[in-house]
């Protein structure tokens, strides 16, 4: 997915990334310090690995990337990371419905306590300094109203219109679970603080990102983990019946649509855009088993669990109003995509993880 027009505007201040270390944080960072921006990388290092991209990019960038090792919730920490920063993106989120079931209080203060913390630093600012703030499809809901028919492997809207466009931002919210609910009021917050203090702020409401450094585990990041279980010969665990359609969009797609957010910060703040890869890129869980099958030139063990609370049978997003404002092109299919995170994923499971390992592209063949 490429951009029309200019990547950030030539204000040569830092651009802060909150979870920078994590994987779409990671990618967004590479992506700016080889444009010549200095990035402060605002992380606690929470998550399994996320170390290994820190280092990654200090190794590539030097001293282009300033780390602040520190939490979302600290708030003196953040506010001085926040001095210093001509735009912000935040990533910095408790991102697991598992985990919030388990400790919804620690969910609340890191999604919705530690977005607060961020806005009223940028509103001590007192300057109009960018936020784009990286919400969830979970903000609405389990979609129990949307008729679905199986077809096949997949869950699919018996609307034939909904099946083609997807969900679009109009969907009213409907917050599940405490992450949906911590994420939603964040969400919220964000819109808010440009309606009433005139920040400007835009929400992307993500759909299921993949690509290179994501650490996938059973709760997040399930394209890499199904991957990664596969690689090791592992069996992958469905929880519900594997039929779930959601659509994924490859993080480099993604970065470009936030820097296309900056870019034209003057005409989108105030909105919430749902960004993934629409109804092109969706794909039921156990497609994408039987893809990674076809990959592998082998059969993958599945095992069956029960539902988990809040999952959604179907969720595709209408990427339209993203792609009209931010002047998006087409993304990159889900197969090859898929199929480029294999290869990578390939010459990293069992090897040294701190070892860089070389993109490498499937054959057109293989997909």
């Amino acid at each position: 997915m490429s951009a029309a027009g200019p990547g950030p505007a030539p204000d040569r201040r830092p651009i802060l990334i909150t979870g920078g270390a994590g994987f779409v944080g990671a990618n967004l960072a590479d992506r700016l310090a080889a444009e010549g921006h200095t990035v402060i990388i605002y992380d606690a290092l929470a998550r399994a690995g996320v170390e290994r991209n820190l280092a990654w990019l200090t190794e590539r960038h030097g001293d282009r990337i300033a780390p602040v090792i520190a939490d979302i919730r600290d708030r003196d920490e953040l506010a001085r990371a926040v001095g210093e920063a001509g735009a912000v993106f935040h990533f910095a989120a408790q991102v697991a419905v598992t985990t919030s079931l388990t400790a919804p209080r620690d969910d609340m203060e890191v999604n919705l306590g530690g977005t607060l913390n961020l806005l009223e630093a940028l509103r001590a600012r007192g300057e109009a300094v960018p936020l784009l703030f990286a919400s969830t499809n979970k903000v609405y809901g389990g979609l129990p109203d949307v008729a679905l028919t199986l077809a096949g492997d997949a869950y699919l809207p018996e609307d034939p219109s909904l099946r083609q466009r997807g969900i679009g931002e109009d969907r009213p919210l409907d917050f599940h679970t405490p992450y949906g609910c911590s994420k939603g009021a964040a969400d919220a917050y964000v819109l808010d603080y440009a309606r009433t203090y005139g920040l400007p702020t835009v929400v992307m409401r993500m759909s299921c990102i993949y690509g290179p450094r994501q650490m996938g585990n059973e709760d997040q990041g399930w394209v890499a983990h199904f991957l990664i279980r596969a690689l090791k010969g592992e069996p992958i665990t469905l929880y519900g019946d594997g039929r779930q359609v959601r659509d994924i969009l490859h993080v480099d797609d993604c970065v470009t649509a936030y820097r296309a957010a900056l870019a034209r910060i003057d005409r989108v703040a105030g909105r919430a855009f749902n960004l993934g890869g629409g109804p092109a890129n969706a794909v039921s869980l156990r497609g994408l088993i039987a893809h990674a099958g076809q990959l592998l030139g082998r059969e993958i063990a599945v095992e069956t669990g029960p539902w988990r609370p809040g999952d959604q049978r179907y969720y595709v997003s209408d990427p339209s109003r993203a792609v009209e404002a931010l002047g998006l092109a087409r993304p990159l299919s889900w197969r090859e995509g898929v199929a480029q995170l294999a290869g990578w994923l390939g010459e990293r499971v069992g090897d040294d993880q701190s070892a860089e390992p070389r993109l490498r592209r499937q054959p057109e063949a293989a997909l």
